[in-house]
């Protein structure tokens, strides 16, 4: 991109802000009433950071210390922490969840978008990667796949490719519509 096209610039920008929000926004349970209503992802408000229940994570440290071969006990504690933002915290629940339980596919991606927040792209491709082993037609791991190529390696080929995929894959579904959106998005910013 040369100097002159602020424009696909400022539109490259607005639909990372968009894509983010929808990463935060598709990791809160889902609501199965309202799941069926729900607007189209670029009309979806990004939610408020919950604070940490502190006395919940000294519960769970405490449960994870007791039973260390409790894997859910590790993902709830990850969990926890990335529904806070605290990226940082949640990885090693992440890690050691999936060092029990490898084939966490939820679990492998929520700890790829970790990484990727905390400005670790390869590793999050990676961790991508192998979600994908565990399970190639997870359409939350390709959206996500796509959204860090997009914008973490400014591969925008790449992360088209992926949102496609997201969309042979999962037709109708939240992911897909957002893919689909993404992609309106990049065609219309770079012609």
């Amino acid at each position: 991109m040369s100097r002159t096209e602020p424009l696909p610039l400022v539109l490259s920008l607005a639909l990372a802000g968009g894509l983010m929000g929808w990463i935060i926004w598709s990791q809160w349970p889902a609501d199965p009433v309202a799941a069926t209503q729900t607007p189209p992802a670029q009309t979806l408000p990004v939610p408020e950071v919950p604070p940490i229940d502190e006395a919940r994570a000294v519960e769970l440290r405490a449960a994870a210390e007791n039973a260390p071969e409790d894997v859910q006990v590790r993902v709830d504690l990850g969990n926890l922490y990335f529904d806070a933002h605290r990226f940082e915290d949640a990885i090693p629940w992440f890690e050691a969840a999936l060092a029990l339980s490898p084939e966490e596919v939820e679990v492998s991606t929520d700890l790829g978008v970790a990484y990727y927040y905390m400005d670790d792209t390869d590793r999050a491709l990676l961790q991508f990667a192998r979600s994908l082993d565990v399970d190639p037609a997870h359409a939350k791991t390709i959206l996500n796949l796509g959204i860090v190529r997009a914008f973490g390696k400014q591969n925008l080929e790449g992360a088209i490719e992926a949102w496609e995929e997201v969309q042979r894959v999962a037709p109708g579904s939240p992911e897909a519509l957002a893919a689909a959106d993404a992609i309106e998005r990049i065609r219309a910013a770079h012609p």
